[in-house]
């Protein structure tokens, strides 16, 4: 990717990076959901989803065949808290329900609901028929294990098979599943399942990364035996038991042999089916509490009319199970009878061919991938871009602000200048998107082209007023389908992280841009806002400016300054090879710094590093990045995925002020 010193902020005039055809909005689902509401366009959609929200979601669910046992009378309880909405009073369901009944219906029985494509080559398909009954059975076994309505459960599984009818089938029971990134630690894991009084855990002790076998035996025996609430542990694709003499221990592969297929279990609208633990990077990890009335309702309208996926087609997004993405793919794919292609590998083993070469084999036509990946897809395009990718119609980023370079690339090059970016954010919180792209509208780079339906969205300044066409606060102005009941078992800590900014208003944490033309750009987490001089800057805006040729990759801190009362750091990774000396590419990174936004934000340190501390799903935290700069402490570091880069922040000594920075003081 070519690096530029131009400022990456987009505004109103900016040019379009593409445009729908006639035949694009006329036939996307987004388009038919308005002719059936007799509305003319995606902003008469949205302002119908905001005032009658019942109607709204009533017919999505028609459209999608979304089906209830007995359906709602009501969007929400009159009654509630508007923190804590009770969605669909009336209503019941199990959502399980809308991904099984592929398999009774003869159209779609035969048709794959799974491709599973392992790091060593082996694939398995699953048909919708298939996928039916091994949910049903292994519904049945839980059962009999004594696993019910209300237990909650950890899963920790590769991304396969095993892992997708395991979600399926403890939402089946009404059990509420845990996942869990299979890289985390023994301290990671005791964190998130004593919490949550976890009753048992669906796990496998080896997993296979760039052709190394990773043994996970000791990190989940040692686990287990600080679980004082662990009953259960279910070996999958595992050779040996583990032993444990306090625990009772199944193989997954045998759990329901023998016993009648289990119906899902009729559930309420507000049952949780999932807790998914967040970062907890300022404090110990918070439980999201999802419930089977609204995460899958947000995320089945989402991937319908952010994503247009419709069913027969086929989806790759790699993940973890520990990210929000593998439960958004697997609800969202086959409750619409859509194929959802898993990898469970290192995207560049043997080489960066390998995810190009399984949307080639298997006529992926939606991929996704977060800006992290999709940089290292980028910087060995001779790898990524060799396999076809002519299946290809809808490309999905989110995770992370997706730079316009990057943008760019995967629009162009990866997606050949005809698949739309859809770019899409939210976060483990609300289900989904709270913005993002629809295929009905222009798209700028980088940028979203829509709130999303029956999300009240605005960006708020410091006295809480909408502001267009300067950085403020996202928030959203209403209760809205997806967003979390609570913290698990932490009611006020909840409140204090998403209602009190503005009394009423959830406030997401992140800064957003709103422009003239009424798209909107992510310009990073509020809390990593760089206050300079009494000047507010995103660090987004920053390190678009800083990324200048030799420069790989960059993070903009403010770290505490008693004159300035912050200054600004970057740290940066070179790219490989360059052939500039680091100080040299330093001086032009202030220059362009300050050139874009002033003096005043000349950086007064760079800092040169391997690696950026990150999560394991790609997100750059800055918020430690400054803590350890500042030597102040670290808290929970259970989420990272290199923790050793924190390590070498701490060790750095501070090194000289860059020229521009000089000369500027």
């Amino acid at each position: 990717m070519k690096r530029s010193n131009t400022k990456a902020t987009s505004t109103a005039s900016e040019a379009i990076a593409w445009r729908p055809d006639s035949a694009t909005r006329s036939s996307a689902r987004v388009q038919q959901l308005c002719d059936r509401l007799g509305v003319a366009d995606y902003t008469q959609l949205h302002r119908l989803s905001l005032d009658e929200g019942f109607r709204f979601h009533m017919e999505a669910m028609r459209h999608l065949d979304f089906e209830w046992y007995e359906p709602p009378k009501a969007l929400m309880s009159a009654d509630a808290d508007p923190r804590l909405p009770s969605w669909f009073p009336g209503g019941w369901l199990n959502w399980v329900h809308n991904a099984l009944k592929h398999g009774e219906r003869v159209e779609s029985a035969q048709r794959p609901a799974l491709i599973c494509v392992s790091e060593g080559g082996v694939e398995q398909t699953t048909s919708y028929e298939a996928l039916r009954h091994e949910v049903r059975s292994k519904a049945a076994g839980l059962a009999d294990e004594g696993i019910g309505r209300g237990d909650t459960v950890g899963l920790m599984l590769p991304m396969g098979k095993d892992a997708v009818v395991a979600f399926l089938a403890l939402s089946a029971v009404g059990a509420i599943a845990v996942p869990l990134f299979t890289g985390y630690g023994v301290d990671a894991i005791v964190a998130r399942l004593d919490a949550c009084g976890a009753k048992a855990l669906i796990c496998t002790t080896a997993m296979a990364r760039r052709g190394q076998r990773i043994d996970l035996r000791e990190r989940v025996s040692d686990a287990a035996r600080r679980l004082p609430s662990l009953r259960l542990v279910l070996l999958a694709a595992s050779d040996e038991p583990l032993q444990l003499q306090h625990l009772s221990e199944r193989r997954w592969e045998t759990l329901g042999q023998g016993l009648l297929p289990r119906a899902p279990e009729t559930m309420q609208p507000n049952d949780p089916f999932m807790v998914v633990y967040t970062s907890g990077t300022t404090g110990r990890p918070k439980g999201a509490v999802h419930t089977h009335g609204s995460f899958p309702v947000k995320i089945v309208e989402d991937c319908a009319y952010h994503f247009d996926l419709h069913a027969g087609e086929r989806w790759l997004w790699p993940s973890d199970v520990g990210w929000i993405v593998a439960p958004i793919t697997i609800v969202g794919a086959l409750c619409l009878g859509a194929t959802l292609v898993c990898y469970d590998g290192a995207p560049d083993h043997p080489d960066w061919s390998r995810l190009s070469e399984t949307v080639s084999r298997h006529g992926v036509t939606h991929f996704g991938a977060s800006p992290t990946l999709l940089r290292g897809m980028a910087e060995h395009a001779g790898h990524s871009l060799k396999p076809s990718r002519d299946t290809l119609r809808i490309l999905i980023s989110a995770g992370e602000v997706l730079p316009e370079e990057t943008f760019r690339w995967y629009f162009k090059d990866y997606g050949q200048g005809r698949c739309p970016v859809i770019n899409y954010t939210g976060g483990t919180e609300v289900s989904g998107a709270i913005l993002g792209n629809v295929i009905t509208r222009p798209i700028k780079a980088s940028g979203f082209n829509a709130p999303s339906l029956a999300v009240d969205v605005a960006a708020f300044d410091a006295g809480g007023h909408a502001c267009i066409g300067t950085v403020g606060e996202l928030v959203v102005r209403r209760p809205f389908i997806g967003m979390t009941r609570g913290f698990w078992r932490e009611e006020r800590r909840y409140f204090e992280s998403y209602w009190e900014r503005f009394p009423g208003v959830w406030a997401h944490g992140d800064l957003l841009l709103t422009d003239t033309d009424g798209h909107h750009f992510i310009k990073g987490r509020s809390d990593d806002t760089l206050k300079i001089a009494g000047k507010r800057v995103g660090p987004a805006e920053v390190e678009a400016l800083a990324h200048v040729r030799g420069v790989r990759e960059v993070a903009a801190v403010g770290v505490d300054d008693p004159h300035k009362g912050q200054r600004l750091v970057l740290v940066a990774i070179a790219d490989e090879g360059v052939s500039a000396d680091l100080d040299t590419i330093g001086h032009r990174m202030s220059l362009a710094v300050q050139t874009g936004l002033g003096k005043p934000f000349s950086p007064a340190r760079i800092h040169w590093v391997a690696e950026l501390p990150r999560t394991r799903n790609g997100k750059v935290l800055r918020r430690l990045i400054r803590s350890a700069l500042e030597g102040k402490a670290i808290g929970d570091t259970s989420a990272l995925d290199n923790p050793h880069a924190l390590k070498s922040l701490t060790a750095l000594s501070p090194p000289s002020p860059t020229p521009a920075a000089a000369s500027a003081a």
